[in-house]
């Protein structure tokens, strides 16, 4: 089944049950109020939505309405908990490379990287990416996200994918040029890594079909910069660590509460024919051939695009789409006050570390 958050006003939104082609969805508040309340008692209100998805499809009811991804938030507004890791080695591999790096640690292989994001909020498929400075090096990353259910500390590989309760589409925004001054300071990300946004609907892995081996999912994503295609590269190849791997690395030393959203990193293929998943693989990729990026971070006004389609090219999880924008603007005493004097110095400075100091 497919499931959405409906913008209600309220800080979590409310639960719906969206039909396989995106096009009608039903409320589902009589069922579970929010995604996470359903994501709470899975196993008894599970089979009451698939009940309703199963009558959406038959023969819609009169609480059915037409969709609009407009009027969405995102599946999971806010979430217990946002674990990102770097799945695709190529992605890391282009970066090194791109710093004159020939030699990877021994652990490269064996052990995925994974920080700690933002998962309050996620922005919604059609939010803006809100950035107060172009000059912070802004950045797309497209990639896989999955939700689990309660998950044990100390989880094996081999019996993770059974917690997987749900796939989404995410665009992971990255300040690249504000990457350096983060990990300068030991503590890993923080400022460079605002905000991501999830797809309009979440997809049980049972809607995956055979694209979906209980370890990786097959499937071309897609991504646009200004309706100019970036990347098309297959999620199921060149994925070093899997899903399940994934849970097992986030779970070592802590359980996960049902609602953990996991993302896989830059989806990235070793075939550069395939295009980018960010601008940051593109750059790098300048550097190795020219020793020098050209193509520009995003700006605002620019506009982003990312969609899966299924293997009959219908809609997956939908697209998302977002336009990058200022803040709103505020009085000028009030943005004097407030604003940081050294801020535009560090930022510039970190600038020209950052290409030389993130591979996620």
């Amino acid at each position: 089944m497919k499931l959405a958050t409906l913008r209600d006003g309220t800080r979590d939104g409310a639960l719906l049950v969206v039909s396989r082609d995106l096009k009608q969805a039903v409320p589902a508040d009589h069922i579970a109020p929010t995604l996470q309340a359903a994501l709470d008692d899975w196993n008894y209100l599970a089979p009451q939505l698939e009940t309703l998805s199963e009558e959406l499809t038959q023969a819609p009811s009169n609480r059915a309405f037409t969709l609009d991804p407009a009027t969405l938030m995102a599946p999971l507004p806010r979430a217990h908990q946002f674990a990102d890791g770097s799945s695709y080695l190529i992605h890391a591999e282009l970066i090194r490379r791109s710093r004159g790096e020939k030699e990877f640690p021994v652990w490269w292989k064996k052990e995925p990287l994974m920080y700690q994001g933002c998962s309050d909020p996620f922005l919604g498929p059609r939010d803006d990416i809100v950035v107060a400075d172009e000059d912070y090096g802004i950045d797309l990353e497209m990639e896989i996200a999955i939700v689990t259910d309660d998950v044990p500390m100390g989880i094996e590989r081999d019996k993770a994918a059974p917690h997987i309760r749900l796939f989404m589409l995410m665009n992971d925004v990255s300040l690249r040029n504000l990457v350096g001054r983060d990990l300068e300071k030991g503590f890993g990300f923080f400022h460079s890594k605002p905000p991501s946004a999830l797809s309009p609907v979440a997809v049980t892995p049972d809607e995956l079909g055979e694209a979906w081996n209980g370890r990786k999912l097959r499937g071309t994503l897609r991504v646009w910069v200004n309706d100019k295609l970036l990347g098309e590269p297959d999620a199921g190849e060149d994925m070093q660590f899997d899903f399940p791997r994934l849970i097992a690395h986030a779970a070592k030393t802590r359980a996960l509460a049902a609602g953990t959203v996991i993302g896989t990193g830059t989806v990235s293929n070793r075939d550069r024919k395939r295009g980018a998943g960010c601008l940051f693989e593109r750059r790098a990729e300048e550097i190795i051939k020219k020793k020098e990026a050209k193509t520009p971070f995003l700006k605002y006004g620019d506009t982003v695009k990312i969609e899966m389609r299924d293997a009959e090219g219908g809609p997956l999880f939908g697209a998302i789409v977002q336009t990058v924008a200022a803040p709103a603007k505020r009085g000028a005493a009030q943005a004097a006050e407030s604003s940081d004097p050294t801020e535009s110095a560090e930022s510039a400075e970190s600038a020209d570390s950052a290409e030389s100091a993130t591979i996620e």
